[in-house]
């Protein structure tokens, strides 16, 4: 399944994917997507319906974010063997985990807004992964059992933010719309291996990441059991799971984002995003 959101800002309708592409309208039977309403017993319910029976939406308009809102936005550090490379950082022995706000939440399309006193925003284009049902001690061998789906994700950071100023990653990840998420929900069950995934970030046209997510140095697997040893993970929430090479910071010279600057990510069979760069107000 293919699920999404589309509409204005803020008056997003809940939405499906039908066998020809066609988005239907899924408020009838679903209130939104976030929290329990994607969990894996919430997904088995939609799985159910007769798609070709919901209301065929002929123009949906704007797609917005996947998901309306998550308890916890979860990233991954470092978990690229060649990111890891061009950040003259040694590969790191266990997941580095850290956050982004949830308020850092946007659609796919919308623009990225690059925030006052901004000198270093840059680009990352990640897998997601979202967890369906509670998760605590769960093991390698069971981990992708808990995830409801995947997502395409541009971990947009401010590089100054996040490493030159005092306190945590955090600072530099969580500005409104440094989460662009989706264009879809992808069910788990069309994703036959998470580590096989081709992921792809062009910059004006001109391609600057593109790997595979088998160059991860930790699996979405050994990622969600390592996490659940220190947290329950809720359905809902989402995880980035790392970028690949290419981003800014890594290039020599460094390169960062500037008004009209153009991004294209997509993580294979999970769809593609488009955001321009602009100021902030």
């Amino acid at each position: 399944m293919k699920l999404l959101r589309f509409g204005p800002e803020g008056q997003e309708k809940p939405g499906i994917l039908d066998g020809d592409g066609n988005v239907r309208d899924l408020s009838g039977k679903v209130a939104d997507f976030a929290g329990a309403a994607v969990s894996l017993e919430a997904l088995d319910t939609i799985r159910a319906l007769d798609v070709a029976s919901l209301p065929l939406v002929e123009n949906p308009g704007r797609i917005g974010c996947p998901l309306a809102w998550v308890p916890n936005f979860f990233c991954i550090g470092l978990n690229y063997a060649l990111h890891a490379k061009e950040s003259n950082m040694p590969e790191p022995p266990e997941p580095i985990i850290f956050s982004k706000a949830s308020s850092a939440l946007s659609g796919p399309f919308d623009p990225v807004v690059i925030p006052r006193n901004s000198v270093k925003g840059d680009w990352e284009v990640e897998l997601g992964v979202v967890i369906g049902k509670p998760t605590l001690y769960v093991s390698e061998d069971d981990a992708l059992d808990h995830v409801a789906a995947y997502c395409t994700i541009n971990d947009v950071s401010e590089r100054e933010f996040q490493i030159e100023r005092q306190g945590q990653w955090i600072k530099g990840k969580s500005a409104p719309t440094f989460g662009p998420v989706g264009p879809y929900l992808v069910s788990a069950d069309e994703v036959a291996d998470p580590q096989t995934l081709r992921v792809s970030l062009d910059l004006n046209g001109d391609t600057v990441q593109d790997s595979n997510t088998s160059d991860m140095i930790f699996s979405v697997r050994q990622i969600i059991s390592h996490m659940s040893q220190f947290m329950q993970l809720m359905p809902g929430d989402i995880i980035a799971t790392g970028t690949p090479s290419g981003v800014g910071m890594g290039m020599k010279p460094q390169r960062f984002l500037k008004p009209g600057d153009v991004m294209e990510i997509e993580v294979e069979g999970l769809g593609r995003q488009r955001q321009e760069a602009v100021a902030a107000e």
